[in-house]
């Protein structure tokens, strides 16, 4: 199963539903996409709490302009089945610059942009928009 594909349609779908905030299961890259969805204001908050079963979880805090909610759509790109690369020249903006693109690079997990920058390339995880 893709966890990641799994993280990104639980926050899409609890963003649609109006939710506060959502709870999914703790991994490092999880924590480090969720980071890269609060630093450019997808989500409001990332924390990592345990729970009852002494489990780690991972802690979203959602965000909304007014009502609307700020993730509407969400469009894998690499998968557990099919992998793409791309090198740092290749990137270009989502949606005219209105949507985010997150990469996988040997320097973490960062956006498209923050990857143009540094100059390194790596796997695309998502578009988000």
């Amino acid at each position: 199963m893709d966890t990641i594909a799994q993280m990104l349609i639980t926050i899409k779908n609890a963003n649609n539903s109006q939710k506060e905030s959502v709870a999914i299961p703790y991994s490092g890259l999880r924590h480090a996409i969720a980071d890269c969805l609060a630093k450019t204001k997808y989500v409001s908050s990332v924390s990592k709490k345990t729970d009852k079963k002494e489990k780690a979880v991972l802690e979203i805090t959602l965000s909304y302009e007014g009502k609307k909610p700020r993730v509407s759509h969400v469009e894998r790109i690499s998968k557990p089945s099919r992998r793409i690369y791309i090198k740092s020249k290749e990137i270009r903006p989502v949606k005219n610059g209105r949507g985010l693109l997150v990469v996988s690079t040997p320097k973490g997990v960062m956006t498209g942009e923050e990857a143009k920058k540094e100059l390194v390339g790596g796997e695309l995880l998502f578009k988000i928009w």
